[in-house]
């Protein structure tokens, strides 16, 4: 099974849904850096199940255990392992899936693959996977100095933050519970969440990420682009479906003469349709994308389906399961920016003296 995020700085993780624990270990982490664990643990936090009524209301301190790598606060230079332990599993919600498969899971799909699978949550496929994402990328933002990595909910179903990121005061993201900084947009998010959520049933949306103050010159020129170093990335969340950055696929609409960024003469750039990247490299400039994700797959609603042997059945979804995934998505998606950046960055310093 393919575990590895990153190049130079590398996170393996471990752990199921349903297992005792997940867990990670993060290679290559520079030594003598002065770690924020509360940093840490906040960032878990805005991640963790139960925090508003728009969300699965499962219940898990998510509380990080560092056990190597750190000595008297400050990395080692060795690996850093931690451990995040599971507390308020439900298996028996999962028993009528022992045989059956979802549809829009890995259910069928694990099966073909490895003839085995935990269906306890999906195992492995579990999003719940993106616990260790987002203690890694904590741990990469420390790395990251002054730069600033913010995310926020741009659109549930057919509600649209339609306001440019410039516009928006990105301080005011986590003000509310579906975490858009444009309150009037927010409620109306929240309300057709909450509409859904009494029906059963799961909705979709995209996520806006921008990032300030990259120097220029991180990224890759052929394999390894930091564009596609950031997809890759991002297209693995688990209900992730699309990523576009800069201009993005209205792009595709325009001319050559109006989508050229053209240069001031400090080398910044009029426009920035780049999306802060050129030739797959940081020009400087704010990186900024979107992620679309789909609708949760699992819906509290009768759906007819197969069991192992082909034979039709119906299937219906039990427990708790989150109406929309885009709330605590928002600090999965900026720690996986955060560690793709930070990778980028050990790469760079090892390219020019």
């Amino acid at each position: 099974m393919s575990n590895q995020l990153g190049n130079l700085l590398t996170l393996n993780t471990f752990g199921e849904s349903h297992g005792i624990a997940y867990g990670g270990v993060v290679n290559n982490f520079p030594a003598g850096l002065l770690i924020d664990f509360e940093a840490i643990q906040h960032q878990l936090d805005r991640r963790k199940p139960g925090q508003s009524a728009i969300v699965t209301q499962r219940k898990e301190s998510d509380k990080v255990k560092f056990l190597s790598g750190i000595f008297e606060g400050r990395s080692t230079g060795a690996p850093i392992g931690f451990i995040i332990e599971n507390e308020n599993q439900k298996s028996r919600d999962y028993d009528h899936l022992a045989q059956a498969y979802r549809p829009s899971h890995a259910d069928y799909t694990y099966d073909q693959k490895f003839g085995f699978r935990d269906h306890r949550g999906g195992g492995k496929s579990s999003a719940r996977e993106t616990i260790n994402w987002v203690a890694a990328g904590s741990l990469a933002k420390q790395l990251l100095g002054g730069i600033e990595i913010q995310a926020y909910v741009s659109s549930v179903g057919d509600i649209f933050c339609d306001m440019p990121y410039q516009e928006l005061d990105l301080r005011k993201i986590d003000d509310n519970i579906v975490r858009c900084p444009d309150e009037e947009t927010a409620l109306k998010m929240i309300d057709r969440i909450k509409e859904v959520k009494k029906q059963g049933n799961t909705i979709g949306g995209s996520i806006t990420c921008v990032v300030k103050n990259v120097p220029a010159g991180w990224g890759e020129p052929v394999f390894g682009k930091l564009q596609a170093e950031l997809g890759k990335a991002m297209l693995n969340i688990n209900a992730c479906k699309g990523f576009e950055y800069g201009s993005g696929f209205s792009g595709a609409e325009m001319l050559g003469s109006e989508h050229n960024d053209l240069f001031n003469e400090n080398g910044t750039t009029q426009t920035n349709l780049s999306g802060g990247i050129q030739g797959g490299i940081s020009n400087g400039m704010d990186i900024y994308f979107r992620v679309a994700f789909k609708p949760v797959a699992t819906i509290l609603r009768p759906q007819e389906s197969i069991d192992k042997e082909g034979k039709r059945l119906t299937v219906e979804g039990k427990g708790r399961h989150d109406p929309c995934v885009l709330p605590r998505a928002i600090p999965v998606v900026e720690a996986l920016t955060a560690f793709v950046l930070a990778d980028m960055m050990l790469i760079h310093k090892t390219r020019k003296l």
